[in-house]
């Protein structure tokens, strides 16, 4: 595809993304967060992972120059531009759960787990094969001390982007977040442009 797509506030999507071709997450109006996830199209049950991430980029910090990889040690995306340098790979998709647990208050949300099952359904993927997700524009400090974790507002400002390659075929889901501490209380769209890898 060529142009810019946009995910509504509260929603997600799924697609395949091809190798070589250049995935650029775009926060149009600033303060948030998308939730990624990959799994390679060839063979579904290899998915992203945090901890195998950690471990071969020997950061928790990830930005330009660093690759997502698998649960079976392959890289599969690399993070080409990148004009926040602040995501979190730590935390699960928001739930029913996470809203019944840290919002009482508020109404049930289904967050981004129900709508990444819901997107990634036509592919195969059921609930308990959806790993932690690489959560674009998230700001989670981490306590060097006490190794606490907060929840902060996203750093990033409207039209901040994230480019990520694809190193293998993938099916990608892709979310406009929909917890309120994640997105500084308020509930924006994200856009997304898929530009493939010339001939």
């Amino acid at each position: 595809m060529s142009g810019i797509a946009e995910i509504a506030p509260r929603s997600g999507t799924a697609f395949r993304l091809k190798a070589g071709a250049l995935l650029t997450v775009i926060d149009p109006k600033g303060e948030q967060v998308s939730d990624l996830v990959a799994f390679a199209a060839q063979d579904m049950r290899e998915v992203l992972s945090n901890g195998r991430t950690f471990d071969y980029e020997e950061t928790i910090r990830l930005t330009k120059g660093n690759r997502i990889w698998s649960n079976r040690s392959r890289p599969m995306l690399e993070i080409e531009a990148d004009s926040v340098g602040q995501h979190d790979f730590l935390l699960t998709p928001c739930s029913e759960a996470t809203f019944r647990h840290f919002y009482p208050t508020q109404p049930v949300h289904r967050g981004c787990m129900g709508n990444l099952v819901e997107a990634l359904a036509p592919y195969g993927v059921e609930e308990h094969q959806i790993p932690t997700a690489f959560n674009l524009f998230m700001n989670v400090p981490v306590d060097g001390e006490s190794g606490k974790v907060r929840v902060l507002p996203p750093v990033s400002k409207a039209g901040d982007s994230i480019a990520l390659r694809a190193l293998i075929d993938l099916v990608v889901g892709l979310t406009a977040c929909s917890a309120y501490d994640s997105n500084g209380g308020s509930f924006k769209p994200i856009h997304y442009r898929i530009d493939q890898a010339a001939a």
